[in-house]
């Protein structure tokens, strides 16, 4: 270990970063999980029931009225915005990701929203450099750790990511950010049974956790409360305890400041898994490109590795799943969406959407096929799909192009669609004229000189 902890290396940079240093496409990206994040966070208020019941909660708690809370009228303390939105922003499994599966941003923006309203005048060039900072500092650590498949990394290490936001809205100094980290430690937990099991709410809302501990942590670090000095590299730190020691801190640090890992992140066509999302587009391309409909198909046949097998199996209890996040990570469910519509939409979650007669007959036509080269070792790995039909073709598509992925990058174009449309979904939904006024204010963000009129022109 070095003499200083990888917390100290970290908070120095979170408390000197600035707009300036930022390459144009860290302050793009930025800029487009904002956009994303809120859109998301809007639809998830109105279809999810779970998030209705956090709401309820925050309100039930009371409090200094001063915070957003999206889709709705209702105003919290900084921390009950930061678990409420929170608690949205990952609901439909929709928010942003990086190529490896994880999602930095939906415990971020939401807690640097909160901190902000609680702060008051918050530039908009101070919320871009949080968001960049903190979709940096994750994927810096999330890529240079040991491969799991037990510990949930988004929640392990995404509350140290968001904390550093909350810091830098915040404008706490090095020693401040450096306690802030070590406070939000108590914090950092998540397995990936969230994922594995079935009939939890959990996988809807661990990103509200996250984003309350963030700002509890950097408000307490505000006010002098110490955090553990060794919370990364000490003997039983974060990297002994959660990854065995096997971490690259040469590369978590290399080039830190001066190159943002924010600009590969990745935006999703459609409300599921983002594993799901490459098999979706598989088959899709299948059915478009030979124009079949459901009653032209015997099988669909997915080829899936170790992670997506999880997505798959018992098989019969993935073909009827039980609640809308286990919906969203069922491959027979969201294939057989998928070829019964056409397309995959959040109304295909819902109560309704579960008990859909037409999907629940075409997810038995879903058979896995399992592959161990379609095993989860780094980034996603690519989708295969073979649909067998009733006149005896094999037809096999993959996951390549997938909207949103590396090789086919969203715009604002389509990012704007799809902020529209979640945005029509919330439970209070903005206007038309709203809408456009949120896109066009996201995409000048540098130029507010208080970032928080986005929140309040939402709510």
């Amino acid at each position: 270990m070095s003499s200083k902890d990888l917390s100290h290396e970290f908070a120095s940079f979170v408390a000197s970063c600035r707009f300036e240093d930022l390459p144009e496409d860290a302050i793009e990206s930025a800029k487009k999980s904002i956009l994303d994040l809120l859109g998301v966070s809007l639809a998830a208020s109105g279809t999810v029931p779970a998030v209705g019941a956090v709401v309820d909660l925050v309100r039930e708690n009371g409090g200094i009225p001063e915070c957003s809370i999206l889709g709705s009228r209702e105003r919290a303390p900084a921390l009950m915005a930061a678990f409420a939105n929170g608690a949205m922003a990952h609901a439909l499994d929709f928010d942003d990701m990086g190529a490896d599966g994880h999602h930095p941003s939906s415990s971020i923006i939401p807690a640097v929203f909160a901190a902000a309203e609680h702060a008051g005048n918050v530039s908009g060039k101070t919320l871009i450099t949080s968001v960049a900072l903190g979709q940096d500092m994750f994927l810096r650590m999330r890529r240079n750790v040991a491969e799991r498949q037990d510990w949930l990394m988004t929640t392990v290490l995404g509350v140290f990511s968001a904390t550093a936001s909350v810091a830098h809205v915040l404008g706490l100094n090095a020693d401040q950010v450096s306690n802030a980290l070590g406070i939000a430690s108590l914090g950092s937990c998540g397995t990936l049974e969230m994922r594995y099991g079935r009939e939890s709410d959990l996988g809807q809302l661990y990103a509200g956790f996250m984003a309350k501990s963030a700002v509890l942590s950097a408000l307490l670090a505000r006010k002098g409360v110490t955090g553990t000095q060794s919370v990364f590299e000490g003997k039983a730190g974060v990297m002994n305890v959660y990854f065995g020691g096997k971490y690259d801190r040469t590369r978590m640090l290399a080039d830190l400041g001066h190159s943002f890992a924010g600009s590969t992140l990745q935006y999703k066509p459609w409300p599921v898994c983002g594993l799901a999302n490459t098999y979706i587009h598989a088959t899709l391309q299948l059915i478009r490109k030979h124009k079949l409909v459901e009653s032209d198909i015997r099988d669909i046949r997915p080829y899936v590795g170790d992670f997506s097998q999880r997505m798959c199996y018992p098989l019969e209890e993935r073909r009827c799943p039980a609640t809308p996040m286990d919906a969203r990570f069922s491959l027979p469910f969201v294939l057989a969406a998928a070829i019964v519509h056409g397309d995959v939409k959040a109304s295909h979650f819902t109560e309704s959407g579960l008990t859909d007669a037409a999907v629940l007959a075409a997810a038995l036509k879903v058979v896995p096929v399992d592959d161990s080269s379609m095993d989860w070792t780094g980034d996603m790995p690519n989708a295969r799909v073979d649909i067998v039909t009733r006149d005896g073709r094999t037809l096999t598509g993959t996951g390549d192009g997938t909207p949103g992925s590396r090789d086919n990058p969203m715009g604002w174009t389509e990012l704007s669609k799809k902020f529209a449309e979640c945005a029509s979904l919330a439970a209070n939904a903005p206007s038309n004229k709203t809408i456009l006024t949120v896109q066009e204010m996201v995409r000048s963000l540098e130029k507010l000189s208080d970032a928080t009129e986005l929140m309040r022109s939402l709510t």
